[in-house]
């Protein structure tokens, strides 16, 4: 186990100057990046262990070419797959997942236990993370999180052909909880269920901080939406949830860098119209499970409280916004979960799939 201790206050500005040089790892011509899937078949997948994926080509935009890529997992080629008791093998249903920001799918837990509780599993990796994101491109950016309905439609349509008839729930983390919920308000009747890992509903501190930062905001997204926005990550997260740190995952690092990605202004505005839209109110007419941390814990230094807290979202301001999102909402707290609750050490994630299980039971198919 590496020692835990603060963080050295002097590199403080040294991270600073980093995110304002925009140093990610898509920028190294040194770093391997994975051979992206082909675009006419599945393919074995680089997280291994029963999972294949496939590109998903999109529109071009302003930069060039744009895909995204569906990820699958299938128990029948998984070599450690472990069926529970009771498991009946039955696919009753399909599983939709969105990852959050600077993030992709590698959560290798998700399609074994969704195959246990009768669900076909999928991981869309967003145009421009992951296994989406291209050299040529600006890592994570959009100036609008309805583009993202291409992305989300083209992975429904592979779902549809594959397991016809069959009803969909979408489980979304963070931004992708909240690219999630904008999407089901305005496609009513497509979802089964609604799913949400400690999703970004609220700009962190309060709808103040939203309102007074917003017009700024608004004026730079206009002007220079490729702007960076001033950004400070100590790399707390990324310590941890990395096996090369305090946690547990292995990490593709051009695609979840230690350091997240430079954040732009017209994608911030993107986000904090988001926000604005889910304090008005949601109607999503599918029933919504929030999971979320019983704490969070921001700080500027290194403490043993980041690793059983989420420091990333004010859980109690999102737990009061998970209620405008629909008439049916679940809040599920997790004790010491992190941001990502399905990444948390394993006695706290197995409460959180408890979680989930028994929801699941009792809404979905």
């Amino acid at each position: 186990m590496r020692r835990r201790g603060p963080a050295p206050l002097a590199r403080v500005g040294e991270v600073i100057e980093v995110m304002r040089d925009a140093r990610v790892a898509g920028e190294d011509p040194d770093v391997e990046w994975p051979h992206p899937p082909p675009a006419d078949r599945w393919a074995p997948d680089v997280l291994g262990r029963g999972h294949e994926s496939r590109t998903l080509p999109l529109a071009d935009d302003f930069e060039g070419e744009v895909v995204a890529t569906l990820v699958r997992y299938r128990p029948a080629i998984d070599p450690g797959r472990v069926v529970l008791p009771g498991a009946d093998g039955q696919v009753r249903h399909a599983v939709l997942y969105l990852h959050g920001w600077s993030d992709y799918f590698f959560h290798h837990e998700l399609g074994p236990f969704w195959a246990d509780h009768g669900a076909a599993f999928y991981a869309l990796d967003l145009r421009k993370y992951g296994r989406s994101l291209r050299r040529h491109q600006s890592p994570g950016y959009v100036d609008s999180l309805a583009t993202y309905s291409e992305d989300i439609e083209a992975a429904l349509a592979v779902v549809a052909a594959e397991h016809p008839d069959l009803p969909v729930t979408v489980m979304a983390h963070s931004t992708g909880g909240l690219t999630a919920s904008l999407w089901a308000h305005h496609n009513p009747g497509r979802i089964a269920g609604l799913i949400l890992v400690s999703p970004w509903l609220e700009t962190q501190g309060s709808s103040l901080v939203r309102t007074l930062s917003t017009p700024l905001v608004t004026e730079l997204a206009k002007n220079f939406p490729l702007r960076l926005t001033p950004q400070i990550d100590l790399g707390f997260y990324n310590r941890t949830i990395s096996d090369l740190h305090d946690g547990e995952w292995s990490l593709v690092a051009p695609w979840r860098p230690s350091h997240s990605f430079p954040a732009r202004y017209g994608w911030l505005a993107a986000v904090l119209r988001g926000h604005a839209r889910v304090a008005k109110g949601l109607d999503v007419d599918a029933p919504v499970l929030v999971l979320r941390s019983q704490r969070s814990h921001i700080s500027a230094v290194w403490d043993d409280a980041m690793s059983s807290s989420d420091i990333v979202i004010e859980v109690d301001v999102v737990a009061e916004r998970a209620l405008k999102i629909a008439r049916n909402v679940t809040v599920a707290t997790v004790p010491d979960a992190i941001h990502d609750v399905l990444l948390s050490r394993r006695p706290v994630r197995e409460v959180a799939y408890d979680h989930v299980a028994r929801w699941a039971a009792g809404y979905l198919p």
